[in-house]
């Protein structure tokens, strides 16, 4: 049987945030928490209580952003990579990902250990198997590592980096990979956790200290985390049908902060979940790891 902590009013973080909250993580540099509202366009950054709130208007729907290890940060846009300095305008021309399929967006990303950042698209329609997850080299080549995705989502890496887990929502599944360090190489795909469709859809992850995975379920109301051979340990109740994400930080990184969306819900259903869109905040009792930085 699996532990339970049930978040409500008295967690939320930054009430309202957005329509489609996603991609949390916590800044080193500045100590703030930061998140992208993708279909507006925008990033939104707060301090670990909430306050000193910001809002950064890109011009274009953004799925991830992750910092650069030179300073400013790296973004997956609608149409492709763009290069950003701290105060969040562009640097150089976008990059547009190879065979990027019309129709399509990009969606949740973010750096491996060796620097790169990898982000995947989905597309608008929803049909299958029309998105790719790409991987951004340092030196701003761009590599199609997975084709035939359906809505690219969450991923993270194992402590020791040799475990990519991956996330497409399309198949209903959290899977894993044998990671290569040295190339960016992935092999060996075998799902690790199934989630049944009445218990929701998986969305963003991270991985924790002790290596375990923690899962947002859209349409679930939850977040899971899960043992690095699939147990489910621990699951986070929140008091909104759609959790997109989830991120470690605070100063000693003990806060979990989990995104959430009110996009998807009609009139009623956001009368009956008004913190819908909200971040919630919590502390779980385990600790996160340092989000990688992108080299390029």
């Amino acid at each position: 049987m699996s532990a339970e902590l049930v978040l409500g009013a008295d967690e939320v973080l930054v009430p309202a945030a957005g329509d489609l909250c996603e991609g949390p993580q916590w800044d080193d540099r500045s100590q703030r928490l930061v998140w992208v509202d993708i279909l507006r366009g925008r990033v939104h950054e707060a301090d670990a209580a909430g306050g000193s709130q910001a809002v950064h208007e890109l011009g274009a729907p953004v799925g991830a952003v992750a910092p650069r290890r030179q300073g400013g940060w790296v973004a997956a846009m609608e149409r492709g990579f763009q290069l950003l300095d701290d105060r969040w305008q562009p640097r150089g021309s976008l990059m547009e990902a190879p065979g990027q399929r019309p129709g399509t967006r990009f969606n949740d990303g973010g750096c491996d250990p060796a620097g790169r950042f990898w982000a995947g698209t989905l597309c608008y329609e929803g049909t299958p198997r029309q998105a790719a997850l790409y991987r951004l080299e340092t030196d701003g080549s761009c590599t199609e590592v997975l084709a035939e995705v359906t809505n690219s989502n969450g991923l993270g890496w194992s402590p020791d980096g040799g475990t990519l887990y991956y996330v497409d929502t399309g198949r209903g599944t959290l899977d894993v990979f044998d990671y290569e360090a040295g190339t960016g190489s992935v092999r060996e795909r075998r799902t690790l956790v199934g989630v049944p469709p009445s218990e929701g859809v998986p969305d963003g992850l991270c991985v924790d200290d002790e290596g375990h995975v923690w899962l947002a379920l859209w349409g679930g109301g939850s977040v899971r985390r899960y043992s690095p051979d699939g147990r489910l340990e621990l699951v986070v109740r929140l008091p909104v049908s759609n959790v997109t994400s989830v991120a470690f930080g605070g100063a000693d990184l003990a806060d979990l902060f989990v995104t959430t969306a009110r996009e998807g819900l009609d009139a009623a259903q956001r009368r009956a979940e008004p913190l819908a869109g909200s971040v919630f905040r919590c502390c779980p009792g385990v600790t996160g790891r340092p989000r990688a930085t992108y080299d390029g």
